[in-house]
C-alpha cells in the first residue's frame, strides 16, 4: 500500500501555497431576520432563522443532524418569480475562508450579475474548509456537507420553490474550493446536474503527490474538524479520494455542459496567489487534456490574473448555463 503521509515540507508547502481552498470573501448577508420556525420539513431540516423580506433574496438557517452548527442558505430568485412559472436552478458554491460561511452576494456581485436572468440561484454554506465532503473523521461534531447539500437541501429547494426538479433543471458551479465541489458533485451524483462550472477550482487532486488532497486534510483539520480530516491521516481512504477526484471520473462528465476557467498570471509578489493559481491552472490543463482525449465536450478558458472570482467569466458562464438548462 502506498504511504500517503505528508512530509513536513509537503505540509508547509501546502499551508503556504495551496490556498485554493481559501477563496476569501468576507462579510455576511441579511443581518436582520424574521421569526424562525422549528417545524420539521420532512427532509431532516428545521428552519431556525429566516428572512424573506427582500423580493429576490431569501435567507434561511437550518438545524440538521448532518452539521453540528446551523448552516445558512441564500436563495436568489429571478426578478419575475411572481409570474408563476417554474425555473431552472444554479447551485453556486463558495470558496473557503476563516471569516465567512457561505457565498457573499455583495462582494461577488451575484445579485447584480443575475439581474433579469430566468434562474434561481441557491448559495449554501459549505464550511470554512468543508471541501463539500463528509469527512473521514471530525472532532467537532458532524460536518457532513455532502449529505446536507445532496440529500437534504436539494429536495427542500424543489419542495419549496417552483423549480424543475430534474437533471435538465439543475446546474452546479463554484469558485476555488467551491469549483472543486461543483466538479465533484456533478460526477459523483451523475443524474443531478446537467451543467458544471469550475471557476479556479482544483480539478486534479492527486497531482503533485496529492497536494490538493493533503491540503484538504490540513485546512479542514485546522479550520473545521478540530484535527479531523477529509480523507484520512496518516493514510488516505483511497476509495474516497478516487470518488472525489474529477480526473478519475471522466466518463461521468459526458453529456453534460462543462465549463472551466483559471488564471494564467498570478501576482508574482503574492506567494499565496501565485501558488494557488499555478496549481489550479496545471490541474485544469491536465483535466482538459484528459477530456479532449476522451472526446468529452467542454469549454476551457485561461484568463490573465490570479486566484480571483471573475465577474465577466461568471456572466459568460451563466449564459451557457441558461442555454443548457430547461427554459423557464
Amino acid at each position: 500500500m502506498t504511504d500517503h503521509r505528508p512530509s513536513r515540507r509537503t505540509v508547509l508547502k501546502a499551508a503556504g501555497g495551496l490556498t485554493a481552498a481559501l477563496g476569501l470573501s468576507g462579510g455576511t448577508i441579511l443581518a436582520t431576520s424574521a421569526a424562525a420556525s422549528a417545524a420539521d420539513d420532512g427532509f431532516g431540516l428545521h428552519i431556525v432563522d429566516r428572512n424573506e423580506d427582500n423580493a429576490r433574496m431569501k435567507y434561511y438557517r437550518f438545524a440538521t443532524d448532518a452539521i453540528e452548527w446551523d448552516p445558512a442558505v441564500n436563495v436568489l430568485l429571478p426578478d419575475d418569480y411572481n409570474s408563476g412559472r417554474r425555473y431552472p436552478v444554479l447551485y453556486l458554491l463558495h470558496g473557503g475562508g476563516t471569516d465567512q460561511d457561505f457565498m457573499t452576494f455583495d462582494k461577488m456581485r451575484i445579485r447584480e450579475l443575475t439581474a433579469g436572468k430566468p434562474i434561481i440561484v441557491v448559495m449554501p454554506d459549505g464550511g470554512h474548509a468543508g471541501w463539500y465532503s463528509n469527512p473521514v473523521n471530525s472532532n467537532t461534531g458532524p460536518r457532513n456537507w455532502e449529505t446536507f447539500h445532496l440529500n437534504q437541501l436539494i429536495p427542500w429547494i424543489d419542495a419549496n420553490f417552483r423549480t424543475f426538479a430534474e437533471f435538465d433543471g439543475r446546474a452546479v458551479a463554484g469558485f476555488s474550493m467551491g469549483g472543486f465541489g461543483a466538479l465533484k458533485y456533478a460526477a459523483k451524483y451523475y443524474g443531478h446536474f446537467a451543467s458544471v462550472s469550475s471557476h479556479s477550482g482544483p480539478a486534479s487532486i492527486r497531482r503533485d503527490a496529492g497536494l490538493v488532497a493533503h491540503w484538504a486534510n490540513v485546512s479542514s483539520a485546522a479550520l473545521d474538524l478540530g484535527g479531523g480530516s477529509i480523507y484520512g491521516v496518516p493514510l488516505w481512504d483511497e476509495a474516497r479520494v478516487t470518488a472525489d477526484n474529477p480526473m478519475e471520473n471522466l466518463e461521468r462528465y459526458r453529456g453534460k455542459r462543462v465549463f472551466l476557467v483559471a488564471g494564467t498570471s498570478p501576482d508574482p509578489i503574492n506567494f499565496f496567489d501565485m501558488a494557488n493559481e499555478r496549481q489550479v491552472l496545471a490541474g485544469h490543463q491536465e483535466f482538459r487534456a484528459a477530456l479532449r482525449a476522451a472526446g468529452i465536450q467542454h469549454e476551457g478558458l485561461e484568463q490573465p490574473g490570479g486566484h480571483v472570482f471573475r465577474g465577466d467569466m461568471f456572466t459568460h458562464d451563466l449564459e451557457g448555463i441558461l442555454g443548457r438548462l430547461r427554459k423557464a
